[in-house]
């Protein structure tokens, strides 16, 4: 019985460091577009690694504001994913590192010989004090105008201005001519917010923009107050059921003929692809109006937490996320650019080469919206006090609110 009870145990220990067992995956990718580049990644995984079964456990909800009060409720409980999706910045940093649920990764980027293929400024993101703690599948711009280029033509315009004054002149023509002119889904919040921070980045200045986070700009700025008015201008062009729609289902209306632009994150390109359309032939694509020149940054990251039930696959996972084959069979589909400054160009189609272009040559802006600029307690602030004045239209109650929670949670 001794021996067999010996047994038993080295052959447990030959499974666990050789491989065999299973991987808890954690997101929130069930949409179109981000499902699709999840499996894709799954491919590589089981190729790599055939005897590692994937639990791929995902929590629908664009941006993930489900699957994050989920996630929290497991990491403070004890029970964590083997490894999970997070926004790098703050989201990661305040609400996962420096409460000490993560493991540094730095060493493991080493020992794969792979820790100088990511850009400094995304590696910072995802790092705190010096260490790295989530790995970067992908870059999102978030500061794009999707265009139906069908009905730019039916309306004649040949150029979309891209100042706000010109902007809203074309928005003014398309409404004239019975489509809708912006297409807005806001039903979860967070996508009032970024449309407003793609706004703020164009009234302020990327300069100013990431001051806000830096200490260097005051929430009393003018460019707020204006960012503001514009948001509110906007309003007047947007479907009247935006409450009750999902960013994807307002990307649909773009697809399906109803509206004629989209102010989304690329992930809607990568949605658009999925239901037929070829970037620059139905649609096309340009920055926010006043944003040439800035890229708004949302990056996806997955991280180690500590205590993981089987750390060892987790490893595995995170080799695979940090390839070449892993982010470029994910990016490509999601609508995304790799992380990875040696991807392999010739896999991406124009809209993503026009975005690994400028990502290299912009002022690079963290999100609010997507967790990476500020804390969770501003963004719900942000998202609360939006949704608030879209309603009541009280400039000055927005403006006061915004001000208060910045004294809370950035200063």
């Amino acid at each position: 019985m001794k021996r067999l009870l010996v047994l038993l145990v080295v052959l447990l220990s030959f499974a666990v460091v050789f491989g065999g067992g299973v991987v808890e995956i954690f997101s929130w990718w069930t949409g179109g577009g981000e499902e699709e580049g999840l499996f894709a990644i799954f491919e590589v995984f089981n190729e790599w690694y055939p005897d590692v079964e994937i639990i791929n456990a995902t929590v629908a909800g664009g941006a993930g504001f489900a699957a994050k009060a989920v996630l929290k409720t497991r990491m403070l409980g004890g029970n964590p994913p083997d490894s999970f999706q997070v926004h790098g910045g703050m989201e990661l940093i305040d609400t996962y590192v420096v409460t000490g649920l993560m493991e540094p990764l730095s060493d493991h980027l080493k020992e794969w010989g792979i820790y100088d293929k990511f850009p400094s400024a995304i590696m910072d993101i995802c790092s705190y004090n010096g260490l790295v703690y989530s790995i970067p599948v992908n870059v999102h711009r978030g500061n794009v105008v999707f265009i139906n280029n069908a009905i730019l033509e039916d309306v004649g315009i040949e150029r979309v201005p891209d100042d706000w004054p010109g902007f809203i002149e074309v928005l003014k023509k398309i409404k004239d001519a019975g489509y809708i002119p912006l297409a807005l889904g806001d039903k979860d919040k967070w996508e009032a917010a970024h449309l407003f921070e793609s706004i703020l980045i164009s009234t302020l200045g990327a300069y100013n923009y990431n001051g806000l986070w830096e200490g260097r700009t005051s929430f009393d700025h003018p460019g707020i107050e204006e960012a503001v008015d514009i948001f509110h201008e906007l309003m007047n062009y947007v479907n009247d059921d935006h409450a009750a729609l999902t960013w994807q289902e307002a990307t649909r209306l773009v697809f399906d003929g109803e509206a004629a632009f989209n102010v989304m994150g690329d992930w809607a390109m990568g949605y658009l692809k999925t239901l037929g359309w070829t970037p620059g032939v139905e649609f096309s694509w340009m920055t926010v109006p006043g944003t040439k020149g800035t890229f708004m940054v949302v990056t996806d990251t997955f991280g180690l937490p500590k205590n993981a039930p089987n750390r060892e696959n987790a490893l595995k996972w995170l080799k695979v996320i940090a390839s070449v084959e892993g982010q470029d069979a994910f990016n490509p589909i999601k609508g995304s650019i790799p992380a990875r400054v040696d991807a392999n160009k010739e896999l991406y189609d124009d809209y993503l080469v026009w975005s690994m272009n400028d990502f290299a040559t912009n002022a690079l802006c963290p999100s609010i919206a997507h967790g990476s600029a500020a804390a969770e307690g501003f963004i719900t602030a942000l998202n609360d006090a939006l949704n608030l004045f879209i309603a009541n239209q009280n400039k000055a109650q927005f403006l006061r609110t915004l001000r208060n929670a910045a004294g809370e949670y950035v200063y």
